[in-house]
């Protein structure tokens, strides 16, 4: 099996990606072509990305302006008054990713290792398997995934991550979207030699 990093896409082909989104039955998760149905699946997932599918389940619920900030805090080492600005500006329990860059190269220079990792795989999961149309926010949410980092390996991210295309492709598949907002690798898949 290659690893995650030798699995990319040059360029999007919009034709397919239009083909599949026009072809997408939310009802039954599956794609309707002419020789019958086709789904993406767990095993897909696992041996494209590489993601645990049988570990223990992602859980992560929406939360408040306060719990928001008290995340930021906590396990992002940011003082009170930088996370309350990032949250007012962005007006939502969500970051900016260039917020939360800029966070990460912070961390690295100060050599808070612990704060950093979850910076970089914040952002990793909101670029690759929760990607959305925004391309911009990253939910607070997440956050608590990465509290301990010993066992963020141990949840099952495949499963999460197809739940998530499930959706985004439902989204998608509803007369007068302009937008994919999904992690395309799982719809097309260029592997490098």
């Amino acid at each position: 099996m290659l690893p995650l990093c030798n699995i990319c896409y040059e360029v999007a082909d919009k034709g397919l990606l239009c083909g599949f989104v026009e072809r997408w039955h939310m009802d039954t998760n599956t794609f309707h072509l002419p020789f019958g149905e086709m789904s993406i699946t767990l095993d897909d997932v696992s041996f494209l990305l590489h993601l645990p599918t049988v570990a223990q389940f992602l859980i992560f619920n929406e939360v408040d302006n306060n719990e928001a900030r008290a995340l930021l805090v906590e396990w992002l080492g940011v003082d009170e008054g930088p996370a309350n600005a990032e949250l007012r500006e962005c007006r939502a329990n969500a970051i900016k990713l260039s917020w939360l860059r800029d966070r990460y190269e912070v961390c690295c220079a100060e050599q808070q290792w612990e704060f950093a990792a979850r910076t970089y795989l914040m952002h990793l999961v909101r670029c690759t398997i929760f990607a959305d149309k925004s391309a911009t926010y990253v939910k607070v949410c997440y956050l608590p995934l990465f509290r301990d980092l010993s066992v963020c390996g141990g949840y099952s991210w495949g499963v999460g991550a197809l739940a998530h295309i499930y959706e985004k492709l439902g989204d998608a598949s509803l007369a007068g979207t302009k937008q994919l907002g999904i992690f395309i690798t799982l719809l097309q898949v260029n592997v490098k030699p």
